[in-house]
Formats: C-alpha cells, sequence, structure tokens
C-alpha cells in the first residue's frame, strides 16, 4: 500500500473524470506518494496550514501507470531532497486510476501534527 495526500477538490474532480492527476503530473512527470512511514512526516513538512486534506490509500499491485521507487524528489528544485530522509519514495509516472485506490481517509492538522481523522 501506498498513500498519496490530496486536496478534497482534486479528488472531486478526480471522481466527475475517472482519473486522477495531481499537478506534480504536468510539473514534474509523475505523482508524489509515500510509505506509510513517510506519510506524516511529508504532511508536516509540505501540507502545513492547508485544509481539507484527504489520503488517498492506493494498492500498487492495482495501478495501471508504472509505479517507480526513487530518491526523494523535493517540488522546489531549488532543494534536491526530502529533509531528513534517505529513504526512496514511491512515484506514479501517470494518471492514477480510481480503481487503485482502496481508502480514502481524513487528514486533519492539530496542535501537536497531523492526524488520520
Amino acid at each position: 500500500m501506498i498513500y498519496h495526500i490530496a486536496t478534497r477538490d482534486d479528488w472531486a474532480a478526480a471522481q466527475a473524470t475517472g482519473s486522477y492527476r495531481a499537478a506534480s503530473l504536468d510539473s514534474e512527470g509523475f505523482i508524489h506518494c509515500s510509505s506509510k512511514r513517510q506519510t506524516l512526516p511529508v504532511a508536516q513538512q509540505f501540507y502545513r496550514g492547508q485544509g481539507d486534506l484527504l489520503l488517498l490509500c492506493i494498492e500498487e499491485s492495482q495501478l495501471t501507470a508504472p509505479l517507480a521507487w526513487e530518491a526523494p524528489a523535493h517540488p522546489n528544485p531549488e532543494i534536491s531532497e526530502f529533509t531528513g530522509s534517505d529513504s526512496e519514495f514511491p512515484h506514479i509516472y501517470g494518471a492514477l486510476n480510481l480503481d487503485a485506490v482502496l481508502a480514502v481517509k481524513c487528514l486533519r492538522e492539530g496542535r501537536d501534527g497531523f492526524v488520520l481523522a
């Protein structure tokens, strides 16, 4: 299982069109994902102050687009890697087919960081 943080609006648009395309797919060529262990640190570093976030729980074996585990790719090209991480992250090289998303959970920011609601 891999995970992707999405906005509620982006997920609603995906349901209307039949596939999910993160902005990074156009700008970087892939959709950023994370392992279970990586998800909350990623949320802390990149999603603070954003509301209405969802966690897409994705079954890797059901993806129709290629998946690669690669070195961290920071969305800001001036920063070469994810701070504090030496592990690889899953990247989906194409649109995310909705049937690969097995669960959608609310991701909320609290006083002490992000939690699944």
